[in-house]
This record gives C-alpha cells, structure tokens and sequence, in this order.
C-alpha cells in the first residue's frame, strides 16, 4: 500500500484515478475546489484552491506519491506551469514522487516530426492548455536536481466528450503519438487510471514521459 495523493481528484481523469487507487488498496487523499459527486470509501477528500499555498500544503503532507490531473483552465490557465513548478519543488525535497497527466498535444505526430499541438488541425480552443502543458513537461526534463517524476500522455481522442468503456488492455509509447489502423487515437479513462497506476506501482518510467492509448 502506498500513500497517494491525486490533485484534481474530483476531474474527469483524476475522479477515475482515485477509484482504481482505492480498488488497489491504496491509502488516497483527493485534493480539488468542488466534492466529488460519488465519493469513494476510504478515500480523504481535501477541498480548497490548489493556487493557495496554505490549502494545498495539508493535501501533500505525507504522501508518497502526488499525481496531478489538473488542466490549465478556468483559474489555473496561464497558471498551471508556475503552480507545478511549485509542487515538484516541495516534493523533491521530501523524495516523493511527482506524476503529472498531460494532454497529447506535446507528443509527435510521427518519429521526428512535429508535435500534435503544432498541426494545422490542432484545435485552437485548447491550443493555449496544450502548450502550456508542453512547457510544463520541458520544465521536469530540464530540472538538474534528483525529483522522481513521470509524464503521462493520454490519447489525442481521450476526454469526458469520448468516455469510452474499459478494455483491460492498452499500449505504452513514448514521445510518439499512438493510433489504431484507423487512425484513431482513443483511451478510456478507467484504462489511463490503470495504466498510472501500473506505472505507480512498478515504475518503468522514471524521469521520463510516456502515452497510453489502445
């Protein structure tokens, strides 16, 4: 059993991460502004502004493991790369380990090619979120110092507007986007949870960014 705190825990990525932490036995502590519509037993759930120092402080206290599934939106945009600039200070100091689920938009589009937020057909409404993203997995490959990090990718056609079903199976890639013989670059949310957690507790990417998609 680990000590995992998820921030965000109450999100579309994050709701579903805390359930397969518990399922596993894990000891979970949720940290996000809003309740969580169907909370799971067990799990602690702190409310309060991630953007306020004193409220989130109590949500990492403790933890070994701090994943976050916050998105750069609403109050966090523009501000969501400060912010885990911050949190991967205070967990380094402590050897806790930071896992940050990013979009897909800082992947390539092919070996050596350009990366998906990049493309002409990269949707400009989510075009600033992606970037900022992007910056905030530049930052943790640039750090010098020893943090435990890993950057996850989901699938360019992961979100709450394509919930999708678990499969129980997926591929890992690297830098490189993932898509079927269709073209299609899918994931359900229940199988990105999985896949984290697999990663969480048997670590295979240490300091380093990788996708998951079917």
């Amino acid at each position: 059993m680990m000590r995992i705190t998820i921030l965000g825990g109450t999100g579309y990525a994050g709701a579903e991460l805390v359930r397969e932490a518990a399922a596993r036995g894990h000891e979970v502590t949720s940290f996000s502004r809003s309740a969580a519509e169907t909370p799971v037993d067990g799990v602690r759930y702190v409310h309060g502004s991630a953007l306020e120092e004193a409220e989130l402080a109590p949500a990492l206290e403790g933890a070994e493991v701090v994943v976050s599934a916050l998105a750069p939106r609403g109050p966090l945009a523009g501000r969501t790369r400060e912010l885990l600039a911050g949190v991967a200070d205070t967990v380094a100091a402590s050897g806790v380990r930071l896992g940050v689920i990013g979009g897909a938009g800082s992947l390539q589009v092919a070996e050596g090619g350009p990366l998906l937020v990049d493309t002409p057909d990269f949707p400009e409404a989510f075009r600033a979120e992606a970037r900022e993203m992007t910056a905030v997995l530049d930052d943790l490959r640039g750090r010098d110092d020893q943090l435990d990090w890993f950057f996850v990718s989901p699938a360019a056609g992961f979100g709450a507007h394509a919930p999708g079903s678990a499969r129980g199976q997926f591929r890992i890639g690297s830098d490189v986007l993932l898509a079927d013989e269709n073209g299609a670059s899918e994931l359900s949310a229940p199988d990105l949870a999985s896949a984290i957690l697999d990663e969480i507790e048997a670590p295979a990417h240490r300091r380093a960014r990788f996708t998951v998609a079917y």
